[in-house]
């Protein structure tokens, strides 16, 4: 496997289900040794449990879920509750660049691992922490519920529908992204200055951070975002989906109005475009109900791939909407999918570093997300020279797995 840019790197993964792992498969991904610190008492990270019902999960426990963010990594089964697995901790901390947690408030001091307590044993440790609304705070933060509290759901869904949440859970997704980019300051910090630092996010902040205009569509205009369906409430028509011939949806995003204009050439519409109800975005964005009617009654003719063959060719923005199946027979996802280094395994996940760097180059061959405690051994013996029989010991008295 390719040396990443990160490979010099040591990360301790003391977070689970997606916020905090996602961070820690990123780091894999550009080359960190990411050892991913599971929980005995629970038999590794809850999402190993979180099986579809078309799945077949063997005795390996690799769920579809943890497939998504925990590539790359080494599994260390341990029982933080008792001194000997905080010892272990403790006795990998100054091997460690970045540790990621996700404790609610209380709970790293109750276990030892709190900021603090680290920082004493590494000064140069940089300490990424995930909770629900702040340090300070000890209610925990879940998705879907915070997907409910920062406006997301009040906004979802058809006009005269209920509210809906996101299929997937978009606030741990974007908080993963705050974090990452909050260690990555961290340690350009600390490649000038030697020292290190605490990173926070929260998923009540990272949510209201990402309400972009819906949120200064209140804050300065006092309108309170409305369930539109696929409509946008500030540009028409952008989001709308439409019929065509040959049973597709073909969605729109129109931001201009040369691209207005383009498409109704296409479509043949010309007359709409010297229609005074939309002539301008705010003319459509009034009167959009009317124009939805003439594009719908149009675009029932075409077939869509001819359609959006023509539209592309003029820089008219669409595109179909796919099923997950349709997203990965189009060349460019391919680019995305991560497979195992051993060739015989068909395993496959999604990338969580959709960027390029340039010159250094990247492998979308990974070691596959790894079995509950598969390398407990190796990180005993191997980083802290525990013999053979310390381990039997520790894993007859059940503190490691």
């Amino acid at each position: 496997m390719k040396k990443g840019p990160l490979s010099k790197l040591k990360v301790l993964e003391l977070a689970s289900v997606l916020a905090g792992p996602s961070v820690g498969q990123f780091f894999a991904e550009l080359g960190a040794t990411v050892i991913k610190v599971e929980n005995v008492r629970t038999e590794g990270d809850v999402t190993r449990s979180w099986v579809g019902k078309e799945e077949n999960v063997d005795r390996h426990r690799i769920s579809a879920y943890f497939s998504s963010v925990n590539w790359g990594k080494k599994s260390l089964a341990l029982d933080l509750t008792t001194d000997e697995g905080k010892d272990i901790v403790h006795k990998l901390i100054p091997q460690t660049d970045v540790v990621i947690t996700s404790y609610k408030s209380g709970d790293d001091l109750k276990l030892q691992v709190d900021y603090n307590t680290l920082k004493a044993i590494n000064p140069s440790i940089i300490y990424g922490h995930i909770t629900g609304y702040g340090a300070d705070n000890k209610k925990t933060g879940y998705d879907a519920v915070i997907q409910a509290e920062t406006g997301f759901m009040y906004m979802n869904g058809e006009p005269d529908g209920t509210p809906l949440k996101m299929p997937v859970a978009l606030i741990d997704i974007l908080s993963a992204h705050h974090l990452k980019e909050g260690i990555l300051l961290a340690l350009l910090n600390r490649s000038q200055t030697g020292i290190g630092d605490y990173v926070h996010v929260s998923l009540f902040d990272a949510a209201l951070a990402s309400l972009a205009n819906q949120a200064t569509n209140w804050l300065v205009a006092h309108k309170i975002p409305a369930r539109m369906g696929q409509e946008h409430p500030n540009i028409a028509p952008y989001g709308k989906s439409y019929r065509t011939k040959d049973s597709k949806n073909i969605l729109f995003a129109i931001g201009t109005n040369s691209q207005f204009e383009k498409l109704c050439e296409v479509l043949g519409l010309e007359d709409l475009v010297f229609d005074s109800r939309f002539k301008s975005n705010t003319d459509r964005v009034q009167n959009r109900n009317m124009l939805n009617n003439s594009l719908s009654e149009k675009i029932v003719l075409f077939n869509a791939a001819d359609l959006i063959d023509v539209l592309i060719n003029k820089s008219v923005p669409c595109g179909l909407i796919n099923s997950m199946d349709e997203v990965f027979k189009i060349d460019q996802s391919h680019e995305m999918l991560l497979t195992p280094l051993n060739s015989g395994s068909t395993l496959k996940g999604i990338r969580n570093v959709a960027f390029s760097l340039g010159l250094i180059q990247s492998t979308n061959r990974m070691s596959p997300p790894p079995s509950y405690g598969e390398h407990s051994l190796q990180i005993l013996s191997s980083l802290l020279n525990y013999s053979p029989d310390n381990v039997q010991k520790l894993r007859d008295k059940g503190i490691i797995a």
